[in-house]
């Protein structure tokens, strides 16, 4: 069979995340093959997906904007850097916002681990006073 990509990919194993249904909906997926251009997302089973959506690169921490090229069974195949205008501004947006929710999750994450430590502190001081 011919090889139809401009670009060639490249195998990983990535930990991904489709939201679609403006974000009620998600699906947890591996990036088996990824380039600029596009990638093959494996599903643990056979899912329904919109034609577009967003995909969430864990490992990366990164959110594309993704295409249905083609399907087969529990993969799909996917285009990014698609033209798609009238969701350019809103996507934006959601994007930027789901980056600020990460960046406060990881900041919280990192305070209760500050708070737990310093109550370790707490007690073995106490402990050692008495």
């Amino acid at each position: 069979m011919a090889e139809r990509r401009s670009l060639s990919r490249q195998k990983s194993f990535l930990q991904g995340r489709i939201y679609y249904n403006n974000r009620r909906a998600r699906a947890d997926c591996l990036v088996r093959d990824v380039s600029d251009a596009g990638g093959r997302l494996v599903f643990a089973g056979a899912v329904t997906v919109p034609d577009v959506f967003e995909l969430y690169l864990s490992n990366k921490e990164e959110v594309r904007r993704a295409k249905i090229e083609w399907r087969k069974g529990n993969e799909i195949g996917v285009g990014f850097g698609f033209d798609d205008a009238a969701d350019t501004s809103a996507l934006a947006a959601s994007t930027d916002l789901f980056g600020r929710v990460l960046k406060l999750e990881r900041e919280c994450a990192s305070l209760k681990r500050t708070v737990s430590e310093l109550r370790a502190d707490i007690r073995r001081t106490t402990s050692e006073m008495a």
